[in-house]
């Protein structure tokens, strides 16, 4: 078999056997049978709200084996084409077959990362909050950077980006802000963004033309709607009210409109002062915190069951997920997976998904990849 054509057969046998793993194959072929009986049983739709669960999870563990059936099929046929062609010398064939394994090989690739998002909370809206580390102007520039990069992978992938918070850089970018995107597996595609992210580039502010590293934290967590109950004690809470900053007219800046609401066992700080309401702030702010201590508990989960762990580290060297290099060279590197770009100005206009995929079947594999930081 020519070397192009078993790159493509290996990559799909790779996609198939994560796939398989993650849905623990013969676990999962048990479950749909047992999903299919109790959807039969005229009793589950006498409880709506169950019945519409056990709908959602049978029609989405039916795709996922379905899928990999059929990829499964389609390799062996293919493959089976392929070695008859090279017998009879019909190179012709032969190259139909590479190109019908490289649409195949593309195809499980998107399958695979479509089967990595069964999270509880994967299908939900997101929140993504970017803050600048330390460094002045020049992490908030490069805080303002990463805002507009996860606007522009939103809508990539024709997403509602609404800007919730935002506090203004000093002199460029921003101190932090709070975006909300709202599509399908929204927060199951953007989880893995959170973390440090750093910036090596020369200082368009430094008049000396000196290079300059900059760190930003992103942490990302889910929209949670009113089926999910999240307790919240009030005298837990410590709610302070501000006057907003920013553009937004006479009115923004003379009422105290903006809204932080600090949850005391926990230490979580929301806030909120987009609307000209105190009360729709303090509503945003609300669902924000709920929306943070709901990732909190699948964050403890998935420790429980020795998963990665996205955490909040502190903004600074030795806790960066992402490399970003301008200069000297171009480069990108994820310092989890080892994925690379040469091309950040592609990344930083929100060509994200090959990083996000990777790190997705990070956590299904717990593999590792050591890799050496970039200057």
């Amino acid at each position: 078999m020519r070397a192009e054509a078993q790159a493509h057969v290996d990559q799909i046998k790779d996609a198939l056997a994560l796939l398989r793993r993650f849905l623990d194959w013969d676990r999962a072929l048990k479950r749909l049978d047992e999903l299919n009986a109790r959807v039969e049983d005229q009793a589950l739709w006498d409880n709506p709200r169950a019945a519409q669960e056990v709908m959602r999870e049978r029609r989405r563990l039916d795709e996922a084996i379905t899928a990999t059936r059929a990829i499964g099929s389609e390799l062996d046929d293919t493959v089976e084409l392929m070695e008859m062609a090279e017998a009879e010398g019909d190179e012709a064939l032969v190259d139909d077959a590479i190109a019908s394994l490289a649409d195949l090989a593309a195809r499980a690739e998107k399958d695979k990362v479509a089967a990595l998002l069964a999270g509880e909370a994967d299908a939900n809206d997101t929140y993504i909050e970017v803050n600048a580390g330390a460094g002045g102007t020049e992490s908030q520039d490069w805080a303002g950077m990463l805002q507009r990069m996860y606007t522009r992978w939103g809508e990539r992938h024709g997403m509602k980006v609404e800007l919730v918070d935002h506090h203004a850089g000093e002199q460029a970018g921003i101190k932090s802000a709070t975006l909300m995107l709202k599509g399908e597996n929204a927060y199951g595609y953007a989880k893995t963004e959170s973390g440090v992210h750093r910036l090596v580039r020369i200082s368009p502010y430094d008049s000396s033309a000196r290079r300059h590293t900059s760190f930003a934290s992103v942490w990302v967590y889910p929209v949670v709607d009113e089926n999910i109950d999240i307790e919240i004690v009030e005298s837990d809470l410590r709610i302070d009210t501000y006057r907003a900053s920013g553009a937004g007219g006479q009115h923004i800046n003379t009422t105290d409109s903006a809204v932080r609401i600090t949850h005391v066992p926990t230490g979580i700080v929301v806030q909120c002062q987009n609307q000209r309401s105190q009360h729709k702030n303090k509503a945003e702010a609300y669902n924000q915190l709920r929306a943070r201590l709901y990732e909190a508990e699948l964050q403890r989960r998935e420790a429980e069951a020795n998963a990665t762990n996205a955490t909040k580290t502190d903004i600074g060297w030795g806790h960066q997920i992402r490399s970003y290099v301008l200069q000297p060279y171009q480069l990108v590197k994820d310092l989890r997976t080892g994925v690379t770009s040469t091309a950040p100005g592609d990344v930083l206009d929100g060509d994200l998904d090959r990083f996000m995929a990777a790190a997705l079947s990070q956590r299904v594999t717990g593999e590792t990849v050591e890799v050496e930081d970039v200057d």
